[in-house]
């Protein structure tokens, strides 16, 4: 069966002198009824919440929509540099723009984790809860890679100085190691052949010719040399569910099991480690994903005020 690209849909915010945000709902806007925004994984964009989509239970109970973060699918902005919290502003613009209403919540997965913390330290009064997935609140240094976590600048620093160029590269592509690295760390050596022939493909076509390339370094400088959060996680004041896969190679449970303690002002700090869970949990362990994620929901819709 071969894998159909969900259809985008772009929203013009202000910031960074004008931004073309990518969105997608899989159905109408309800007023009636609270939000979720998806925040989606480096390298991926919103075809990694196709799962989501298809939950009837999780479509009736909030709207779906994902945001694809600066240097993403479809998301283009006129300035080459932006930061992980550049895409926060914006996520929150499109929020305006489409004139949300009520508080909504945040899911994020992997680098997405970390947006549901900017978005939530950025506009509390708009932030119900969050749901950070398989990610880090640090930035990549040697605590987290004592703890098992990857070693960003060993795995990134050599890709990142083949993708600087003062020289136009229109052929460019990322290559197909670089791609099955990516795969492989981020949804596990059990891949069905038809998803990982789905994101290569992905990754290519979007990161192509000169201007992909220009995107994908900056999402991998942005990765591998951005701020931490631990300072800034005593002022989340609302819940949070962390979910984290026991299989993941890229951040460790072990970090994670650390840095929810952090979280010392939000009511309902917790995590739950779902096993045989890979990096992109959602979308390896999407029955499992969302079944917490219902109840985390179910439990805290009342905060959304809608």
């Amino acid at each position: 069966m071969t894998i159909t690209p969900v259809t985008t849909k772009i929203v013009q915010v202000p910031h960074l002198g004008g931004i073309e945000a990518s969105t997608y709902m899989p159905a109408p806007y309800d007023a009636s009824k609270p939000t979720l925004v998806l925040c989606n994984s480096f390298g991926t964009g919103a075809d990694l919440y196709r799962h989501q989509y298809q939950n009837a239970e999780l479509k009736n109970l909030v709207n779906l929509l994902a945001i694809e973060l600066l240097g993403h699918g479809q998301t283009r902005a006129k300035v080459e540099n932006f930061t992980y919290w550049d895409s926060a502003v914006m996520n929150l613009q499109v929020l305006d723009k489409l004139e949300i209403k009520g508080k909504v919540f945040v899911l994020g997965t992997s680098q997405g984790g970390w947006q549901t913390v900017r978005m939530a330290l950025l506009a509390p009064e708009k932030i119900a809860g969050i749901i950070p997935l398989g990610t880090s609140m640090d930035t990549e240094n040697e605590r987290t890679i004592k703890l098992g976590c990857w070693d960003a600048k060993q795995n990134l620093t050599g890709t990142i100085d083949g993708w600087t160029s003062n020289g136009s590269t229109p052929d460019f592509e990322p290559p197909e190691e670089f791609c099955h690295f990516m795969n492989a760390s981020g949804f596990g050596k059990d891949i069905p052949t038809e998803d990982g022939e789905f994101w290569v493909k992905a990754i290519q076509k979007n990161w192509g010719g000169d201007d992909g390339r220009r995107r994908a370094r900056m999402c991998a400088i942005n990765l591998r040399d951005r701020d931490g959060l631990h300072g800034r996680l005593f002022d989340i004041r609302i819940p949070v569910l962390w979910l984290h896969g026991d299989e993941d190679v890229v951040y460790s449970v072990a970090n994670a099991e650390e840095e929810i303690k952090l979280f010392i002002n939000s009511p309902d700090a917790k995590l739950q480690v779902i096993k045989g869970g890979p990096h992109y949990l959602n979308y390896t362990k999407a029955e499992e994903v969302d079944a917490a994620v219902v109840g985390f929901l179910n439990k805290y819709v009342k905060h959304a005020k809608l």
